[in-house]
């Protein structure tokens, strides 16, 4: 077995033309031509259970890779097992993790193809051995089929810190995104349904891992459901995937608020602060969708839609932005190579398991929205806010977590406490929406709009305070699933 070290970064038809004129790739060490056969049960049982299975031809060689992601895994680091056969049809023996994982019942079908041609270099960065591969092609399954286009650096010998270095190397000749999904996850889209949008994913974290570990681990998949949900806004304007995509950005400061104590120094302020302007774009355009989902006057709607339209032009102007991929690859690189791994003034607190860490962390989440919710009829919408936001740290920290409570009881709790935070977030959220629809009308000159009445919220805000306050009891009166 082999663990890689690599960056996956996807390329469009002009970046990868660009690419392939760099000076330090103008010459390929190798071109390869290579079919991939990705097998599978017919229920996706290796998927489902985070394994994959390809051969892969290259000329007469046949040679069987299986790799598995776990949800707890580094989104840069993969384990795989790489064997060569005979033949294209697979073999799981002994020496397969496959045979451990799932005994002798396993009847593995063919699932698609990937066809692609690979240039492959070996390039020096500051020392360090870095293998450079751009690969183009198609995922192919029955009649559909998906293009591939994407480059990956994968460290030889060095710091990792090196792959960044070559990264922005390559983004300062073409524009890049960070791939977050494999070949086989590409593939397997291609069977199902296509998604247009992306919830979170669950975690697996291991209760003795360390704190920082844990948190690259929740911050990576903050970031995959960023990036896949991003990907999805840049071919069409969907609503949920922009509002997946928000999510992702609020549960990614989240994680930076729960892991402060380990986290020292300006970089994680800087990049938060950065993370919060991308979501308040973000935001103006979700404020709309939401008006505009209440709206049935014609003229109102169409105005509506004339402002969303504009605001969805300004989250493309923004994500296609160099401050956008500056913020990427910065926090790619701090993720991975951040001085907070190896800080002195945190080194009590990177040493805590992460079944430590979660309980102190869920306990100062609680405490905070005890003393901003004790009295949420004698305070103001802005302090209300504050409540709420509380509340969504807490809701998150109770799903990053989950995994590091696992007995029965904690289960059962869980689920307990999870329902009562989801009624305590209903009632803040009409709160908000209260607060926030005349401020949206406002802004795009429509409060004086015959039927700007109609989209607006009317419910109680008397009996929604008190509703909110009876959940938020509620949530602080529930056993605490994490003792």
């Amino acid at each position: 077995m082999s663990s890689e070290v690599e960056l996956k970064l996807e390329l469009s038809t002009k970046a990868a033309r660009r690419l392939l004129g760099f000076n330090p790739l103008a010459n390929p060490d190798k071109v390869l031509k290579q079919t991939s056969t990705y097998f599978d049960t017919d229920d996706h049982k290796l998927l489902q259970n985070g394994f994959t299975l390809r051969v892969r031809r290259t000329g007469d060689v046949h040679v069987q890779t299986v790799k598995t992601v776990g949800r707890g895994q580094s989104l840069f680091a993969r384990s795989e097992w790489e064997t060569p056969i005979e033949g294209d049809q697979p073999i799981v023996d002994n020496s397969s993790p496959l045979k451990t994982e799932f005994g002798d019942e396993l009847t593995l079908l063919p699932a698609f193809n990937v066809e692609i041609e690979r240039r492959l270099w070996t390039v020096e960065e500051n020392g360090s051995r870095i293998e450079v591969v751009i690969d183009q092609g198609s995922v192919v399954s029955g009649e559909r089929n998906s293009a591939v286009r994407e480059a990956e650096l994968e460290l030889k010998g060095g710091n990792q810190k090196d792959l960044f270095v070559f990264a922005r190397k390559i983004e300062a000749v073409a524009p890049i995104r960070f791939g977050v999904r494999s070949k086989a996850e590409k593939g397997f889209a291609l069977i199902e349904q296509q998604k247009s949008a992306f919830k979170a994913e669950p975690l697996d974290l291991d209760q003795d891992m360390p704190a920082s570990d844990a948190f690259q681990t929740i911050a990576a998949s903050c970031f995959r459901q960023f990036r896949m949900n991003e990907d999805v806004l840049l071919r069409q304007r969907n609503a949920e995937a922009l509002h997946q995509a928000r999510v992702a950005l609020r549960r990614l400061r989240s994680a930076f608020s729960l892991f402060k104590p380990l986290l020292p120094g300006d970089e994680p302020q800087r990049l938060k602060d950065e993370l919060r302007w991308l979501a308040s774009v973000l935001g103006e355009a979700r404020n709309l969708d939401v008006l505009l989902a209440k709206a049935v006057d014609p003229d109102l709607r169409g105005r509506l839609k004339d402002a969303r339209e504009a605001a969805y032009d300004e989250v493309a102007n923004v994500l296609d932005s160099s401050r956008a991929r500056a913020l990427m690859l910065d926090f790619n690189e701090w993720l991975r190579c951040g001085d907070y791994l190896s800080h002195p003034e945190t080194d009590d607190v990177l040493e805590l398991q992460a079944s430590e860490f979660g309980e102190m962390a869920l306990n100062r989440m609680r405490k905070k929205l005890k003393k901003h919710g004790q009295a949420l009829a004698k305070v103001d919408d802005q302090q209300r806010h504050e409540a709420r936001k509380d509340a969504k740290k807490l809701r998150y920290a109770a799903e990053f977590f989950q995994s590091l409570f696992d007995d029965k009881r904690a289960i059962r709790r869980h689920r307990r406490f999870i329902g009562a935070m989801e009624k305590l977030q209903d009632h803040l959220g009409s709160l908000n929406d209260l607060a926030t629809g005349p401020d949206v009308l406002r802004k795009h000159g429509l409060t004086d709009h015959p039927a700007s009445d109609s989209v607006l919220s009317h419910m109680d805000k008397d009996a929604l305070i008190e509703d909110a306050q009876d959940s938020l009891d509620d949530v602080l009166d529930a056993k605490r699933f994490w003792r």
